[in-house]
């Protein structure tokens, strides 16, 4: 269900401003930033309501409804030829797949502690090969066919949600109303979190967001600048090239069955250089960036998810994770605001200079905030 809700969302997300043009003829460049801006802004408010919900509404009830309506305004937006309704239902719209994101906690609720570090790492490249598989099929949408396609796409992956949840909750061979809920009250005793420690990772995944979501909206575009190729699909391809290094990533942590490592300073550090190889247009350091980057911010969201559901408890993840959510949603918020304008006026290639700071910043908070001793790091590394 997730991979179709991430296929789902990713279908169109690298090319919005080559549908804008085609679409309604808008070239402006701020006002796909300030599209995605709105879609951030959605889903910021939409998770923590729908969190809200499920403590009243089971989960994959809330789904069942909201995937269905989802879908139908999904339609609609094939639909229509008005730039002005476009953005008012695929905002709605955006506001009811929302819910989707209630299954990521729902899931480490039905799991053992000891289980989350694998299940967070699964799941997180779950989320990058729907990338993948969004951002391939986008562009051959877009190549080969037509922009407005998309949206038939999403539709039929709402009904597919709404289908698979039904199934859930009706079938014989799965009882959805058991949890590890009480399992592991016994084992947390209720525990605590640490005062301020949501704040704490909200604020640092705020700025780790926001500088992983400011080369995406422009990446194809800079990529066919650099390369003086249009297509799509190798454009898609290449903006998708992260989420193949994390299916990597997560075979090569199966394969290894070791004791995984939990440091988050290193992934940051390497992460800056990839971002760094990015904004050199040259095409083979381009791609060598996007896998270094794939590495590196694979391995520092697994971590401060693992970090977040460490110190939680079953009965609050949804709760917890919808206010972690809400600061990561600010970070991209931010960053859809500043993209257009930074674009305009600056190029294509400032994007990764502000993702570089950020990721900077975002190091120094870490270690400021989580008191990280660097000297341990160097012991441990060497």
């Amino acid at each position: 269900m997730t991979l179709v809700a991430v296929v789902s969302d990713y279908l169109l997300h690298p090319f919005y401003p080559q549908f804008f043009e085609a679409r309604f003829g808008v070239t402006d460049p701020e006002w796909v930033g300030y599209y995605f801006a709105a879609i951030c802004f959605m889903v910021m408010i939409a998770f923590p309501f729908w969190a809200c919900v499920s403590k009243k509404v089971a989960e994959l009830n809330i789904l069942v409804y909201t995937q269905f309506i989802a879908g139908l305004l999904a339609l609609y937006c094939y639909w229509t030829t008005s730039y002005i309704n476009f953005w008012i239902v695929s905002l709605i719209m955006i506001l009811f797949k929302g819910s989707y994101l209630l299954v990521y906690p729902y899931i480490l609720r039905i799991i053992t502690k000891k289980e989350h570090p694998d299940t967070i790492g699964l799941l997180s490249v779950v989320v990058h090969l729907g990338g993948i598989l969004g951002a391939v099929i986008g562009g051959f949408t877009v190549d080969l066919i037509d922009a407005s396609y998309i949206f038939l796409i999403m539709a039929a992956g709402d009904f597919i949600q709404m289908g698979m949840s039904a199934y859930l909750l009706k079938s014989k061979r799965y009882d959805t109303s058991r949890t590890k809920e009480t399992e592991e009250k016994i084992v947390t005793n209720k525990k605590m979190i640490p005062k301020g420690f949501i704040f704490k990772i909200g604020i640092t995944t705020l700025l780790l967001y926001a500088s992983g979501f400011i080369i995406r909206p422009f990446f194809s575009t800079y990529w066919e600048y650099i390369t003086a190729n249009s297509s799509k699909l190798i454009s898609g391809a290449v903006y998708a090239l992260p989420g193949f290094v994390a299916l990597l990533v997560l075979w090569w942590d199966i394969k290894r069955k070791g004791t995984k490592s939990s440091g988050i300073v290193i992934p940051l550090c390497i992460g800056i250089i990839g971002l760094l190889a990015q904004g050199i247009p040259i095409p083979f350091l381009v791609i060598l960036g996007r896998i270094v980057y794939g590495w590196a911010v694979f391995r520092a969201i697994v971590r401060f998810d693992v970090l977040l559901f460490e110190s939680s408890t079953p009965e609050t993840y949804a709760i917890d994770y919808s206010k972690v959510h809400f600061f990561q949603n600010l970070g991209v918020l931010i960053s859809s605001f500043l993209v257009g304008v930074l674009v305009d006026q600056y190029g294509l290639v400032i994007p990764f200079t502000m993702a570089c700071i950020g990721f900077t910043v975002t190091l120094g908070l870490y270690v400021l905030l989580f008191k990280i001793n660097f000297k341990k790091i160097i012991v441990k590394t060497t």
